[in-house]
């Protein structure tokens, strides 16, 4: 019964992800496709199409962001941020765990300061991206 329990719950986790990530893309193709059809429609009724919908068929479905002079360094505290609740949640477990076993707790820590390692020190690069690009007087995009 664990087994199928087990399996039950991982399957579940990546048919969320799953959906999360695809239903957005499905949704965006569909009004696409509504739109193309609007336009074919008023084509063959020999109707005016407004220059706004052939713009909006023309742009991407969502625009790039323009360069903020600051987004690294936003960026770069975010990630570190993140980093650190990782660190934080894995010393709760660590001293939840050290009444039960010492081996658990340590492993437990461990394995969440190095997941919290991960997005702390890419936000560290995005810090010394900014710096850099700050104090060298280059391009501040």
């Amino acid at each position: 019964m664990s087994d199928f329990l087990g399996f039950l719950m991982g399957a579940i986790f990546w048919i969320f992800l799953a959906a999360i990530i695809l239903v957005p893309v499905y949704l965006r193709h569909r009004e696409r496709d509504k739109l193309h059809e609007t336009l074919r429609i008023a084509f063959e009724k020999g109707q005016p199409v407004p220059p706004e919908i052939i713009t909006a068929l023309q742009t991407p479905a969502r625009p790039a962001a323009p360069p903020v002079p600051e987004r690294d360094l936003r960026t770069g505290l975010v990630l570190i941020a993140v980093g650190l609740g990782l660190c934080a949640i894995g010393y709760g477990f660590w001293y939840a765990l050290m009444t039960v076993s010492d081996t658990a707790a340590y492993m437990t820590a461990v394995s969440f300061a190095g997941l919290g390692a991960i997005p702390g020190l890419i936000g560290v690069a995005y810090v010394i991206f900014w710096a850099v690009r700050r104090n060298s007087g280059g391009p501040k995009a």
